[in-house]
């Protein structure tokens, strides 16, 4: 490790991310991932058949098409399709009704009913100002926003989604369903301020960028990213896992994709008694638990334009969603648990082989809970598509324990790196001014944990970076992302 200016560990999409923006400033860059392959929450797999992909972690990438880091270094022109199914995503109700988020806002507001005009008022603004908003919520959270006005939509409509004033704001259960299956993503007590945030940001993107799938699995976009950190003189090193950060010592700057937990692991006899109790403070939220199907057809939804969404929310209505999701954080397996399905194939149909599809599809479940949950996602998805269950050729199911080994960062199973509330959004992971810079000389954190959270956006690893370049190098000038044909002409 000798000689290198920076060193990155862990290879998920802000560790790339911030390796890829060091190696573009010029430094001399090493990135060391403990696992024998790169991408972290990025990895894609073939479980059953070796021409069928299954993600193994993130699947539906809406951030990846947004979001300022991904869009500055412009996926598409590096080969990486993002496949938009023409339904963002679908909620199916009992009866073979559904709510459904079409990329067309029109024909999301006909579809809706007598909540379409209501609809209409509570998106468009947001998504007239999409990239304003997008850049607002995914910030640092220590400067004013380039587009303040993109806040004004805000704070009203997160109140109105965000608070039992949800269970009011629309009239019919397929518009309150729809909104309250993206508040799942936060994965906590709902409603919450937090899930209101959520509900704008992931909502109003299903009209503009979409909710897209890279083609060929989420592999694609970490490959993307190693392949240009690779291309301006970066060393990656996989199976390379860092067990003291006295490891790391002879590098100007040190970047940990890795959360509290992790961080503590690794260095916490050398740092001051008040920052690693404040690490220890940083509490982790509710689990996921995944099952990845090989069916033999489409599922055959009741209501059958969900054949059409490339992401279902698959877990009833309003009331029912917020019952399920606030037993989670009580340590309670609710009966109809919150399931996030996506069938890959309906937006890409290279992903799978005729007769054999890949389906990927996880619930919530109480953190650490070491349940096999094949049964209670199989009984979820047949109660809104029968006969699923006679389509299903194999099945591997992932508990949360087993995903915590899989990745470090999860932490008992909870894939957004710690609780996903107001005051872990605030003050993640612990209250200070730059919150990517630890007090140790030189080394910063850039995982999930710290702002502005969960998802694939790369924005911890940009704001990581651009600290340490400033910080640690004297650059202010943050390097092009664009690609290197692109400046060239």
């Amino acid at each position: 490790m000798a000689g290198s200016d920076a060193i990155v560990v862990g290879t998920g999409p802000n560790g790339l991310a911030a390796g890829v923006i060091l190696a573009r400033a010029g430094l001399r860059v090493e990135i060391h991932e403990s696992a024998p392959d790169f991408g972290g929450g990025l990895r894609s797999k073939t479980l059953f058949d070796r021409d069928v992909v299954h993600d193994m972690c993130s699947a539906v990438h809406p951030l990846a098409a947004a979001g300022r880091f991904f869009r500055e270094f412009d996926l598409p022109s590096r080969g990486v399709e993002l496949c938009q199914p023409e339904i963002a995503y679908g909620h199916p109700l009992d009866g073979g009704r559904a709510g459904l988020a079409y990329r067309s806002l029109d024909r999301t507001c006909q579809g809706l009913g007598v909540d379409g005009p209501r609809y209409r008022r509570f998106m468009l603004p947001l998504i007239e100002r999409s990239q304003g908003v997008v850049d607002a919520l995914f910030s640092d959270q220590r400067r004013l926003p380039t587009d303040p006005a993109a806040l004004r939509a805000l704070p009203s409509r997160i109140l109105s989604e965000g608070t039992a004033l949800a269970r009011h704001a629309f009239r019919s259960e397929e518009a309150r369903a729809m909104l309250a299956g993206i508040a799942g993503h936060s994965i906590g007590r709902l409603p919450s301020l937090s899930a209101g945030a959520i509900i704008l940001l992931l909502g109003h993107l299903a009209h503009t960028t979409g909710w897209p799938l890279p083609q060929g699995g989420s592999v694609r976009i970490a490959g993307a990213l190693v392949e240009d950190f690779l291309s301006h003189g970066g060393i990656l090193h996989t199976g390379s896992p860092i067990d003291d950060i006295r490891e790391l010592a002879d590098a100007r700057a040190v970047l940990l994709d890795m959360g509290p937990r992790g961080f503590l692991d690794l260095a916490a006899e050398w740092m001051p008694p008040g920052y690693v109790r404040a690490l220890r403070s940083y509490r982790y939220g509710p689990a996921v638990a995944k099952v990845d199907f090989l069916v033999s057809e489409p599922i055959p939804w009741a209501n059958s334009e969900l054949r059409r969404a490339g992401t279902v929310h698959v877990c009833g209505d309003q009331a029912t969603v917020y019952a399920s999701e606030t037993a989670v954080t009580r340590g309670i397996i609710p009966d109809q648990p919150y399931v996030l399905l996506s069938e890959p194939m309906v937006a890409d149909p290279g992903r799978g082989l005729p007769g054999k599809r890949p389906v990927w599809a996880y619930c919530h479940v109480p953190n650490g809970n070491p349940v096999d949950p094949t049964e209670l996602i199989r009984r979820q998805i047949e109660r809104f598509a029968p006969g699923f269950t006679d389509t299903v050729l194999a099945s591997h199911s992932t508990t949360a324990p087993e995903f915590a080994k899989y990745n470090a960062n999860y932490v008992g199973g909870d894939i957004a790196a710690g609780a996903v509330d107001l005051r872990q959004l605030l003050a993640r992971p612990v209250p200070r001014w730059n919150p990517y810079r630890t007090p140790l000389s030189g080394v910063y954190l850039c995982s999930a944990a710290t702002p502005p959270g969960p998802g694939v956006h790369g924005m911890c690893g940009y704001f990581a970076a651009k600290s340490v370049l400033r910080n640690e190098f004297g650059i202010r000038e943050m390097p092009s992302l664009a690609p290197d044909e692109e400046r060239r002409q």
